[in-house]
């Protein structure tokens, strides 16, 4: 298995950008919709979005629109020579049904552009990653209830897709499951969607040598020890360097997702770093996949050695 390598970095966002807002999982709540773009427009943004952004399958009501119309929505959106950046609008289910429908040749001759989303967007970062040999933005979703909320969320995200320099360092609100330190690349999301992608097209083929960041929402501390069981028993997580741990919202009380994590993760003897503050949370925070980075799991610090964007 080789060794997590960082991908290439877009370029930032500058005043008067236009970016694009996908739903590529999950239908959308408009009036929501309608609050986030109203952020991306106060940053001197101008969103454009997708024509089935708000749309909903009439057979399978939890996916926005159909998997060719979701498709063609992200690669028209990622194609487009005017569009800079590409926003997920939600989570959800969904992104696993249209990865393999996508042009990815195209895709590539596009240029790198900056990709953010989280949760069912793992998917889409994995293939990013491994397709186009991109970095992109495990951050929140422009519809998102979290970030249209929290005034911390967007300034995070602002920050990071304006002025990367200034967000090199991301301080954890936890503290160290397993104390240390540890450099690699970052290479992660949504525990169960890294667990369902083994064994399929466009995976990354492993965390050796990389920062793993891992978060979920709404599994119970069983249903998360099964996942992160079959990434230890699949060898996806032998030779990783580190652990950031995020958000495990909806999946029981922490003490007891705790000490499960401990007993699945405080055997493979790197630094873990627990409730850092991204993923399913209020105030998330926005952490670059693809990028290499120091992990302080004493001083709770995750550093990048390089801004996120270029």
């Amino acid at each position: 298995m080789t060794e997590v390598t960082a991908l290439t970095r877009p370029p930032r966002l500058s005043a008067g950008a236009r970016v694009a807002v996908v739903a590529p999982s999950g239908p959308v709540l408009e009036e929501r919709l309608q609050a986030g773009l109203d952020i991306l427009r106060g940053w001197d943004l101008d969103p454009v979005v997708a024509p089935h952004a708000l749309a909903r399958d009439g057979d399978l009501g939890y996916l926005a629109g159909s998997d060719a119309d979701r498709a063609a929505d992200l690669q028209r959106a990622w194609c487009d020579p005017s569009v800079s950046a590409v926003l997920c609008a939600r989570g959800g289910y969904g992104a696993q049904r249209l990865v393999d429908l996508l042009d990815w040749e195209a895709l590539r001759a596009a240029g790198p552009k900056a990709f953010v989303g989280f949760s069912d967007a793992t998917v889409l970062h994995e293939a990013f990653a491994t397709r186009l040999g991109l970095a992109t933005l495990y951050g929140p979703v422009a519809a998102g209830a979290d970030f249209v909320k929290s005034t911390e969320a967007q300034d995070h995200l602002r920050a990071t897709l304006f002025a990367p320099e200034t967000v090199r360092t991301i301080p954890s609100r936890g503290a160290a499951l397993v104390g240390g330190r540890a450099t690699g690349v970052t290479v992660g999301g949504c525990l169960r969607l890294l667990a369902a992608g083994l064994g399929t097209p466009h995976t990354h083929p492993g965390a050796r040598g990389g920062l793993l960041v891992l978060e979920d929402v709404g599994e119970r501390p069983y249903s998360l020890d099964r996942s992160i069981t079959q990434l230890l028993r699949s060898g996806w997580l032998d030779g990783v360097a580190g652990i950031v741990l995020g958000s495990w919202d909806r999946c029981g009380p922490y003490q007891e997702v705790r000490p499960m994590l401990a007993d699945r993760l405080g055997g493979l003897g790197v630094p873990v770093l627990e409730e850092f503050g991204f993923g399913h949370c209020e105030a998330a925070l926005t952490v670059p996949l693809g990028v290499a980075a120091e992990l302080d799991a004493d001083a709770g610090t995750l550093t990048l050695r390089e801004p996120a964007l270029r």
